[in-house]
């Protein structure tokens, strides 16, 4: 059967077998399979199973249908009912999530992280890039390579960097918008989706994540460890820097 290439993100090898999507593992992979066994076991269905493994060694996971939103977004991510979706399938997640006991060897893509008390696992790589949307429908996410323990809030600040976006102009041009955001309303549409958090506490974490993610890049970067050298090639670290100076000076506003 023929392989098709698929281009979710900038990061994973994937490509796609009949009704199954074969992608390159690394140390990291038990500890994700695991995770997807406890989401298929209690019923969170927009994550994809596990199948196995291939005779090049690859992760065999099961293939979600529907579209990957790369840029520029689908429709319904400018209108504030994508924003909406996100937010309740995020918690969604999260309420799942809340009881996995991951294994006494974890190791994520992060390093060897130990889940504190209160904490969950986050997806870790909530861009629109890792949603799979269906006749204007959220039905998957993808790509979870990036999970680790976490606070809920973080894995929230990093979907409202993507999703509304909290970004400067030229990230929401990318995105698909042709006028600026309504940014208050998309803000509000996603915290009331989630819900537990205000406007407010959002905006500083997003602020706050975002600091991490650079310390994160500048610091595996250095160290020479994929994919965190490409991120830094490519002008992540500046990326960030620019939208939050945008995002600290507006955010008075929201």
């Amino acid at each position: 059967m023929d392989e098709i290439p698929l281009q979710y993100g900038n990061v994973s090898s994937a490509v796609r077998v009949g009704d199954s999507v074969h992608r390159s593992i690394g140390a990291w992979t038990p500890t994700i399979h695991a995770l997807l066994a406890y989401l298929n076991d209690n019923n969170f269905t927009e994550a994809p199973r596990v199948l196995g493994f291939d005779e090049r060694g690859r992760e065999v996971l099961s293939f979600l249908p529907g579209i990957a939103a790369s840029r520029p977004w689908p429709k319904i991510m400018l209108d504030k009912v994508g924003v909406e979706q996100a937010g309740r399938l995020l918690r969604k997640y999260h309420d799942v999530v809340v009881n996995f006991v991951p294994p006494a060897d974890a190791e994520w893509r992060v390093g060897k992280t130990e889940k504190k008390p209160g904490q969950i696992i986050r997806h870790g790589d909530l861009g629109p890039w890792n949603t799979i949307w269906q006749n204007d429908k959220l039905t998957g996410l993808i790509d979870w390579d990036f999970a680790q323990p976490g606070e809920r809030l973080e894995d929230l600040a990093q979907m409202a960097y993507y999703f509304i976006p909290l970004r400067s102009e030229e990230g929401w041009r990318e995105a698909g918008f042709k006028e600026r955001p309504d940014f208050v309303k998309r803000l509000n549409t996603l915290v009331s989706a989630y819900g537990m958090y205000s406007v407010n506490e959002l905006i500083e974490a997003v602020l706050v994540q975002q600091s991490e993610e650079r310390k994160l890049v500048r610091e595996k970067a250095a160290q020479g460890i994929e994919p965190w050298v490409y991120f830094f090639a490519r002008g992540d670290v500046e990326e960030s820097l620019r939208d939050t100076k945008w995002l600290g000076g507006i955010k008075e506003c929201l």
